[in-house]
């Protein structure tokens, strides 16, 4: 290749123009998914994602996919397509979701398809990841946090398993999923999606190679990996040297230590060498319950951490991974599980402490740097609903609601994003539109709505907490979730304020109100009702370093409240929603008191 490269010049206009046709077929691929799959989460909730990958299982461009699920871990799934499938043929396809060959977790069923030329060599790996609704679980949902192995948990795995061949499904393998998964013509349908995204992106590479040529291909892709090391190792130039450690706390829950899952990391920067090291070694064994991250998760979060902390400019691909290393050790709760510990949340709970702990990190090298903390899940705004919908003739549903969560974490330069939804989503994920949940599910929100003074307090403050209610409309509906923030909830940075608490509890119908656990499974009738609490983001610097005229908005907008600016904020905000300069600067000099 070295003298391929050598021959075939590339200037910074051919890198610029190829980088945006890449990162176009994964987009095709993702378009592809979104406007064909069956489930609510998948078309419209978004989670799902697509990437392409070289033949040697190198991450070449993931365009708007989700971090939590393509960062690492599909590289890891195609060296174990390869090592299990050695001779791979053109319109062969294989399902992959093992938790233990590279994949985030049981529920992220992907099709990976590989990339043949016209001589037989295998030239690029295509991944189409979707989270399911439903992945033959023993109870109904793809989040099992209770299952204290994978055999409690109950999930079919699938390690690179061949699916296709020839174009043409291997029906043995159809027939399986459809007799262990419960809506099975909904999962067929998520998978036909999946498969023909796959499939769109292998059309588009042979007619990207017979455009260009594949020796001209292979060679912009490792010209584009040059230039994200480059692009990298600059970002780490900037960062200050040095070493520092990120710490947090997962709500206790069945299987953890009693007072909580703790989650340590150190981050160590090396700005003349441009390398950053993350250790992740020091955490507790793997538990037994569902919250234990795969090893992609754990890879993963810790990068997506680091990404958060550096900025927007860098490519997310081999060439800027390169500059980073991450340590695990095997089974431990944060890094590579061994057979049979289940890791069914493994893309959200903790993997989002971990992000943040390593966010912390970053902030405590110096000012200027890092986050805080992102709010925690899943409420039961984000349940997983099923049961039987009799206005179908009692057709049974099972899907995962994506209503709530803003959890938005302060930085040195902006507010809280009120659209997180989760810190492995970062925002890519779409919230479900109430009116669409309503006509698939026989369900009604009753409200959906932010929560005033739950933002962490902060020069930069987080994004506040949301709100959501609902319950079933003429049938009996299981609600089941998993959240984390009731007692340790998100830490702010460099002097910022904590984010609100998150609470869950349902309403009978009769009124009476009943406090539900952190996590579990609710039974409800026609006129029950669940309310699922997000916390609020984290907040970054002190209160009092805010500008007074960006509480004043807040205070317009109703996430704040006149009593919390003059407390907090020592803002002084008069009851037509104008601002009091003078009090204001009176409250900030301590001079005077209500």
């Amino acid at each position: 290749m070295s003298g391929n490269r050598k021959l075939l010049k590339i200037d910074a206009l051919d890198l610029a123009v190829f980088s945006k046709r890449i990162e176009g077929i994964a987009g095709k691929m993702q378009n592809t998914l979104l406007r064909t799959a069956r489930s609510g989460v998948i078309n419209t909730g978004r989670d799902f994602s697509c990437c392409i990958l070289t033949g040697d299982c190198r991450l070449v461009s993931v365009a708007e996919s989700l971090p939590i699920h393509v960062m690492a871990g599909p590289d890891i799934m195609a060296r174990w397509m390869k090592r299990f499938h050695p001779n791979l043929a053109r319109g062969d396809a294989f399902l992959h979701n093992s938790p233990y060959h590279g994949c985030s977790h049981a529920a992220d069923l992907s099709v990976l398809v590989p990339v043949i030329d016209e001589a037989g060599v295998h030239r690029f790996t295509l991944l189409a990841k979707a989270h399911q609704a439903d992945i033959g679980n023993s109870i109904p949902t793809t989040y099992h946090a209770a299952a204290r192995d994978l055999y409690e948990e109950g999930a079919l795995i699938f390690p690179a398993t061949q699916v296709q061949s020839g174009y043409e499904d291997i029906p043995d393998i159809i027939r399986l999923c459809e007799m262990r998964i419960r809506v099975p013509e909904q999962w067929r349908g998520d998978y036909l999606a999946s498969l023909g995204a796959a499939r769109v992106g292998e059309r588009e590479i042979l007619a990207l190679a017979r455009e260009l040529g594949w020796d001209r291909l292979e060679a912009l892709v490792e010209a584009w990996f040059d230039y994200s090391e480059r692009r990298m190792r600059a970002a780490i130039a900037s960062l200050p040297a040095g070493s520092a450690k990120g710490q947090t706390m997962h709500d206790p829950f069945p299987g953890t230590p009693a007072e909580g899952i703790p989650i340590t990391v150190t981050v160590a920067v090396d700005p003349a060498k441009g390398r950053i090291e993350i250790d992740l070694r020091d955490n507790i064994d793997c538990m037994p319950n569902g919250l234990n991250l795969s090893e992609a998760c754990a890879l993963t979060a810790a990068m997506v951490g680091t990404f958060n902390s550096l900025g927007l400019t860098v490519p997310t691909n081999e060439g800027s991974f390169r500059c980073l290393k991450v340590d695990l050790r095997e089974n431990c709760a944060v890094g590579i599980p061994l057979h049979p510990t289940s890791c069914s949340v493994a893309t959200q709970n903790v993997a989002d402490r971990l992000t943040c702990a390593v966010q912390l990190a970053f902030a405590d090298l110096a000012e200027g740097y890092g986050l805080a903390e992102v709010g925690a899940v899943q409420s039961a705004a984000q349940a997983v609903i099923s049961g039987r919908d009799p206005k179908r003739q009692g057709r049974a549903f099972v899907d995962q609601l994506i209503l709530g969560d803003t959890l938005g974490a302060a930085g040195p330069r902006a507010d809280g994003w009120l659209a997180m939804i989760t810190a492995g989503t970062a925002g890519m994920s779409f919230f479900d539109s109430v009116e669409v949940d309503e006509i698939r599910h026989p369900i009604l929100v009753h409200q959906r709505r932010l929560v005033p003074d739950s933002e962490g307090a902060g020069r930069h403050r987080g994004a506040p907490a949301s709100l959501v209610e609902f319950g079933p409309r003429h049938s009996e509906v299981e609600v089941l979730y998993q959240s984390d923030g009731t007692v340790y909830p998100p830490q702010g940075a460099r002097g910022g304020g904590q984010g609100g608490g998150a609470h869950n509890f349902v309403t009978r119908q009769n009124g009476l109100v009943e406090p539900a656990d952190g996590w579990a499974t609710v039974s409800l009738r026609p006129g029950d009702r669940v309310t699922g609490i997000s916390p609020g983001g984290g907040g970054y610097g002190p209160a009092r370093e805010r500008e007074p005229a960006l509480v004043q908005a807040d205070v317009a907008e109703g996430y704040v409240t006149r009593a919390r600016a003059r407390d907090v904020y020592a803002v002084e905000i008069g009851s037509d929603g104008k601002l009091d300069a003078d009090a204001t600067v009176r409250l900030r000099s301590g001079s005077t008191t209500r």
